[in-house]
């Protein structure tokens, strides 16, 4: 037996995108149906960063989809930048009169599916889409198998993918699972959770001769640290001593409070974008649309970014029948993606040292940082970028 269900806009991936989708459609009255291969607890427990941009808490917390985003995230008025042994503050606040907001993506979720589920959301977890079809008419459809076997089939008037940088909804969309721009990185991130206080009050992103490393938080108690590494750097082999002094040779003059380390893993640095964004009456939005090595600290914000341009264009689909702002959606969105993908590559290449690194690339890179610092220009751009651009309006 094939359970049916017929919607308006039938989305795949409860993230930030999928979620905050159908929070803001539901306030023009435009129900839909979201569906997660991946359980409640999955999504709410796997730790993810988070910075904000300053327009990103603006729509979360203007719509109702999360007040802790406020009164739980910290608001961070710059960052440091670390070279040559020496930190650099740039001061977002004086030069752009923006601020970030250190907020976890599993925070902001809980929020998100904590709103939905208030409000009658039908949210499906352990749902997983099998096949889509007829997008190129205006009543496309998905199935899926929820977790107890049963089949469903999803009758909508749009599809939307936000399920990730492995999207089903993907080949509907550009004809193939990897059809897209793509660049991988030589370099990773070991990363580690531990009991401990802040070692500072604001981000470091430190460059030095034996590589990249960032220090970052999570709470009072807990603290988010990253240094670069080879991709396929086993993360259980290096004593807690070891990663210690790894740690705290890569910011010189920075006395790193230590504390026991609870997680760590290897992050593995990729670029894309899909060669489209959108194919008949289906979207890509958030990671399935594009990803960014987390350097810029732009995912989670450029995936907001889309669906506030999606729901502008839905809006005027399906409420007015209005077509003009979901053909140029693509389009709009492309401009703010390469623009994210060019700083978070920037501050990426500035940052990191490479293996082949020669003599004369490591004094350009010290330049290039002084550049910046010592520039207000260059500091302004940094943080412009960092900050967020406003939404753009179609």
């Amino acid at each position: 037996m094939i359970t049916t269900v017929r919607t308006r806009v039938a989305i795949v991936g409860a993230g930030p995108a999928g979620l905050l989708l159908s929070h803001l459609l539901a306030d023009a009255g435009i129900e839909s149906v979201v569906v997660d291969r991946r359980s409640r607890d999955e999504i709410e427990s796997t730790i993810r960063a988070g910075i904000l941009e300053q327009e990103t808490v603006r729509t979360l917390s203007e719509t109702g989809a999360s007040d802790r985003v406020l009164t739980v995230g910290n608001r961070h008025d710059g960052i440091e930048l670390h070279f040559e042994g020496e930190g650099h503050r740039i001061d977002f606040s004086s030069l752009t009169g923006r601020s970030v907001w250190l907020y976890p993506q599993h925070e902001a979720l809980k929020d998100l599916i904590a709103a939905r589920l208030a409000a009658g959301q039908d949210l499906r977890f352990e749902t997983e889409v099998t096949g889509i079809g007829d997008v190129e008419t205006d009543r496309p459809w998905i199935t899926a198998t929820a977790g107890d076997g049963s089949e469903l089939r999803i009758e909508a008037e749009f599809v939307v993918g936000a399920d990730g940088s492995r999207s089903g909804v993907r080949p509907a969309v550009t004809g193939s699972s990897s059809g897209g721009y793509f660049r991988e990185y030589p370099f990773a991130w070991f990363g580690i959770l531990c009991e401990a206080s802040p070692s500072s009050h604001e981000l470091i992103y430190s460059n030095s001769p034996h590589g990249f490393a960032l220090i970052s938080q999570r709470s009072a108690t807990v603290q988010r640290m990253y240094f670069q590494c080879d991709p396929e750097a086993d993360p259980s082999v290096l004593s807690e001593a070891e990663i210690w002094d790894t740690l705290q040779a890569r910011v010189p003059g920075t006395t790193l409070i230590e504390g026991p380390i609870f997680q760590r893993d290897v992050l593995r640095f990729r670029s894309f974008v899909a060669h489209e964004l959108r194919h008949g009456r289906a979207v890509l939005v958030g990671d399935a649309a594009h990803t960014v090595p987390p350097t810029g600290a732009k995912g989670m914000n450029l995936a907001v970014a889309d669906v506030v341009l999606l729901d502008r264009a839905l809006r005027a689909l399906l409420l007015e029948n209005d077509t003009r702002l979901i053909d140029t959606f693509a389009q709009t969105a492309l401009k703010r993606i390469w623009k994210a993908q060019h700083f978070s590559w920037w501050m990426t290449s500035m940052l990191h040292t490479a293996a082949d690194a020669s003599a004369f690339d490591r004094r350009r890179q010290v330049g290039e940082l002084r550049s910046v610092v010592e520039s207000e220009a260059g500091q302004t751009f940094l943080a412009e970028a960092y900050t967020g651009w406003p939404h753009t309006a179609q």
